[in-house]
């Protein structure tokens, strides 16, 4: 999607609809105009590099926020003072939101609450940032900015810290989770992981007790999303990440888990990966939602059940029970009878012939219900055959 342009060749430009779509092209104007600097930033220079989709797109420059704020509103746009204090103001130009933050640069830092100055270096802006292929920069017209040597790594799939390991992780423990969900989504896993980020995590694990369950749960949901996190979750478990913050979990059935979705063509679910871990407290401790939590429990146990696949169908549906025979099989390790699929189908849509208003007078209140359940039984132990004839 760009040129590699080193060595005195052509610069590397983005490519991309995004980079010279009006809305976005009328916010950098704002700044430009007025002598600013206007640099996409982070995630969107990364995606258009790498070829995939662009999300959010961010701009950093050296107008201070109030700036930002003026210039926006003369230029006819909408500016949202979002993250103000920290030097971010959200831009909304025909509908689309821009983050446009000003470079900055650390004075003290404390884990997640850094204390930072404004300032108009780039390279001081670049240095403070996570990893190098997340200070990657571009100039309005997609001309690429790269001051850390972050397109190398970006090339090679190399998720590296910028600088000391150490120091990024101390400055936001997340930083630890947000290494290995990178090496995830970005990474070469024919490479493995970076040696000196992993024995910087390893180090620096007691940081993550500190860390909100709400923002740990959104770096595990990121994780187990990406298309085959396995040998990261792996990798996580013998550095001690995994049983920091899910105390209890394994990550053994998550590699026979996501083959299993492969074969099946079963798209990747963060909760079904989530289920396939184990672990103490899963909803406390990554802050799920109460349907979240609900979901979580319920796969669990039918996957932990010897409910048959039929059965498995008609209670709780085509999803739900799919997603119970593959944890049932990768906790297991065996294989996916194909006919179970056939089977859980079949189930799910199978529907019981008989009504209450069928055993009345006969049957009322708690005998109603009680004969009710051992007619459905004796219908689903004969593989849904039974007629309403039969049954009653």
């Amino acid at each position: 999607p760009a040129q590699h342009g080193r060595n005195g060749g052509a610069a590397m430009k983005l490519s991309g609809d995004w980079v010279t779509a009006p809305a976005t092209q009328a916010v950098c104007a704002a700044l430009t105009k007025a002598g600013h600097q206007a640099l996409f930033v982070g995630g969107c220079v990364r995606n258009a590099l790498l070829g995939v989709s662009v999300g959010d797109i961010d701009i950093a420059t050296d107008a201070l926020p109030q700036a930002v704020m003026q210039l926006a509103t003369d230029a006819g746009l909408k500016p949202v003072p979002t993250g103000i204090d920290h030097g971010t103001v959200t831009v909304v130009s025909e509908g689309k939101p821009h983050e446009v933050t000003t470079f900055r640069e650390d004075v003290d830092t404390f884990g997640r609450h850094a204390q930072v100055a404004f300032g108009t270096d780039l390279h001081a802006d670049a240095r403070r940032r996570d990893f190098t292929m997340n200070a990657l920069y571009a100039r309005p017209d997609g001309t690429v900015i790269d001051p850390l040597g972050g397109i190398d790594d970006l090339i090679a799939r190399r998720v590296r810290f910028i600088g000391d390991g150490a120091t990024r992780i101390k400055e936001d423990y997340l930083r630890i989770l947000r290494f290995f969900r990178f090496h995830a989504c970005y990474g070469d896993a024919g490479a493995g992981l970076d040696p000196n980020a992993l024995a910087a995590c390893a180090a620096h694990l007691d940081g993550l007790a500190g860390l909100s369950r709400e923002r740990v749960g959104a770096e595990m949901r990121k994780l187990l999303a990406a298309p085959d996190p396995a040998p990261v979750v792996a990798a996580m478990q013998r550095a001690g990440v995994l049983s920091a913050i899910l105390p209890g979990a394994d990550a053994r059935p998550l590699a026979p888990l996501i083959h299993l979705e492969s074969e099946t063509n079963t798209a990747p679910s963060a909760l079904r990966r989530l289920a396939a871990l184990g672990g103490e407290d899963t909803p406390g401790r990554l802050r799920l939602s109460r349907a979240e939590a609900r979901r979580l429990t319920l796969l669990r146990d039918g996957a932990s059940s010897t409910m048959p696949p039929a059965e498995l169908g008609y209670r709780y549906g085509a999803t739900d029970g799919m997603d119970m025979l593959l944890l049932r099989a990768a906790l297991l390790d065996t294989p996916l009878d194909p006919i179970a699929l056939d089977i859980l189908e079949r189930g799910a849509n199978a529907k019981f012939p008989v009504k209450p208003a069928d055993l009345m007078p006969d049957y009322t209140g708690p005998a109603l219900g009680q004969k009710l359940q051992e007619l459905e039984d004796r219908w689903i132990a004969s593989g849904f055959t039974l007629r309403r004839e039969e049954l009653l």
